[in-house]
């Protein structure tokens, strides 16, 4: 639900509608925000603070803003509120990319690419964070434990006790991919796909083969 977001909760920046929407926002050059967007000023960090204010527990030692798109935004928002700690928690591109398609009318291909240019994008501007933690979704869901202390322990708060999350997570989309791979109709995309990306995603870790 558009709510579930705070993309959609402020009237300080664009929302990833405009930009083409999930898995092609990314690929308009006006949507990576850094500290040097004409947006970065005082009075717009006043208002984006009053309107998710609305929605958060000030009371709270720590305010959380989970939008995708913040993705390629952290430079902005670490200008508008220097304070601010990003946990970036990155996915299999091919989960992803699948997730994403009942949203976006985009290829495969394009999704694993956007994947591919955000995350790109993310990596250009991580040096300039002063506090950034970068976790794998798959290694969160095996080791649920391990990898929320990880978190906790980033940013500086009392571990706690946590149930394990689905193991599962990917496998429904691992499963539409192989199902892919072994059809002659889909063959040809799922070759495409490999061929262009194989090599680019395994710096992040990942195959396109082995799902």
């Amino acid at each position: 639900m558009p709510e579930d977001e705070g993309q959609h909760l402020q009237t300080v920046f664009p929302a990833a509608k405009v930009y083409g929407g999930p898995g092609r926002f990314g690929f308009a050059p006006e949507a990576h925000l850094t500290d040097e967007s004409s947006l970065v000023m005082p009075e717009n960090r006043e208002k984006l603070f009053a309107e998710w204010s609305k929605y958060w527990d000030l009371s709270r030692p720590y305010l959380l803003e989970k939008s995708p798109p913040n993705l390629i935004r952290t430079r902005f928002l670490q200008a508008l509120f220097p304070n601010s700690y990003f946990i970036v928690i990155v996915r299999h591109p091919i989960a992803v990319s699948l997730a994403t398609q009942k949203w976006a009318d985009s290829t495969v291909a394009s999704l694993v690419q956007h994947w591919l240019h955000c995350h790109g994008l993310f990596e250009q501007d991580r040096p300039y964070l002063r506090h950034s933690l970068v976790v794998k979704y798959e290694d969160l869901i095996q080791a649920t434990g391990r990898g929320l202390e990880q978190i906790y322990n980033f940013l500086g708060v009392a571990t706690r006790s946590s149930t394990g999350l689905n193991p599962s997570g990917n496998n429904r989309y691992f499963a539409i991919w192989r199902k892919l791979a072994a059809d002659k109709k889909g063959l040809g995309e799922y070759g495409r796909v490999v061929a262009q990306y194989q090599n680019k995603v395994q710096h992040y870790g990942y195959s396109l083969e082995e799902c």
